[in-house]
């Protein structure tokens, strides 16, 4: 029974539908009671739409792009090498000049487009290049709720002429480190016989020479995160004497093993020691003068991978020194052909020179 009275109290309904319970009470009659009921079970069988809800308003996320590419290069600057950072505050100037005080949301995906157009008048390389960096730049603002446009999204890289990249022979780098200032030659030679980027040469300290385990550590800053990541690479016999040598000459509170003065503090009046920076005009110049084909730093880690892997050094050694993440990474380096390759070359020529040995007897 749906409808009942309490005592003293009154009326009220009560009936459950669909294992819900539906109640009300206190009515003055059972009447009264009984249309409350009949009335709430109409509503439910014909419930009223829910009525939309006002949409709230958010405030828009976007800044001046001027103050992204200064927080880009803040983040660059902590997490990755001093050549990123200097490769990408160049290209940041002309990107600012352009566009620095506009909203990232007027950045148009055409202007960008125009802009890449425009740089690929010096190379498809370096308009791909700028394309890349731009990208990193307005995805790092996405990630971190600054803004919410991409400019780049749907532009595609132009299409580029891959060559193979030049590896100088080793009688052409023993012509340029032979006409090298000492200094200079021992910064060379440490390049080419550890394969090492110049950015880990550079911030190679004393500590990280261990001269009786006849190794040195190299950072990097090549890995994923940005982490600066250690890696222990053996001396050959002439870095064992370039370091040896060196540390008996060393300075003993400058911490690194190729340094040079700074300009004089105009405090103390004391010229301070600092690293070397990055020299890119060092092998360009000695290039020139013994009379060979120009090469660079990297270069001088191509000759080396590929002089390992000519002479049956696995792949997988080759790229714990080199300090590559990736397998296919380390093959790009490796510019001479596979052994299997010129097996494979091999058997073909032998079937040619059998099949025209074999239609010249049918003759």
């Amino acid at each position: 029974m749906s409808i009942y009275s309490v005592q003293g109290k009154g009326w009220r309904y009560d009936f459950t539908q669909k294992g819900i319970r539906y109640t009300e009470a206190w009515f003055k009659t059972k009447k009264a009671a009984r249309q409350a009921e009949a009335d709430r079970r109409k509503e439910l069988a014909n419930p009223r739409p829910a009525e939309p809800e006002e949409p709230k308003e958010t405030a828009p996320i976007d800044m001046e792009f001027l103050s992204l590419m200064n927080l880009r290069l803040d983040h660059v600057s902590a997490y990755n090498s001093d050549w990123h950072y200097k490769t990408y505050k160049h290209m940041a100037k002309r990107w600012v000049k352009k566009w620095g005080p506009l909203p990232c949301s007027r950045i148009s995906r055409g202007m960008v487009k125009a802009h890449v157009l425009e740089r690929s008048r010096v190379s498809a390389f370096t308009a791909n290049k700028e394309l890349r960096y731009l990208r990193a730049n307005f995805n790092f603002g996405i990630k971190n709720g600054y803004i919410t446009n991409d400019p780049t999204k749907g532009i595609t890289f132009l299409p580029v002429e891959r060559k193979i990249k030049y590896v100088p022979p080793p009688e052409d780098i023993d012509r340029v480190l032979e006409a090298a200032e000492p200094d200079i030659q021992d910064y060379l030679w440490l390049i080419r016989d550890t394969m090492a980027r110049v950015g880990e040469v550079n911030r190679l300290c004393w500590d990280d020479v261990n001269l009786s385990g006849k190794y040195i550590v190299l950072y990097t800053r090549k890995k994923r995160h940005g982490d600066l990541t250690p890696r222990k690479v053996a001396m050959t016999e002439k870095v064992l004497e370039i370091m040896s040598r060196r540390y008996e000459q060393r300075e003993g509170s400058v911490p690194w093993v190729f340094w040079h003065n700074s300009y004089k503090d105009p405090v103390t009046g004391k010229c301070n020691a600092m690293p070397f920076g990055y020299r890119k005009t060092i092998l360009k110049t000695l290039c020139n003068k013994v009379g060979v084909r120009r090469f660079g730093f990297h270069a001088l880690r191509h000759a080396g991978a590929s002089l390992m892997d000519q002479n049956h050094v696995s792949i997988g050694a080759i790229q714990r020194i080199l300090g590559h993440e990736n397998r296919s990474t380390t093959e790009i380096y490796l510019h001479s052909l596979d052994h299997a390759e010129r097996d494979a070359i091999a058997v073909y020529e032998q079937a040619r020179q059998k099949s025209h040995m074999t239609l010249t007897q049918q003759d």
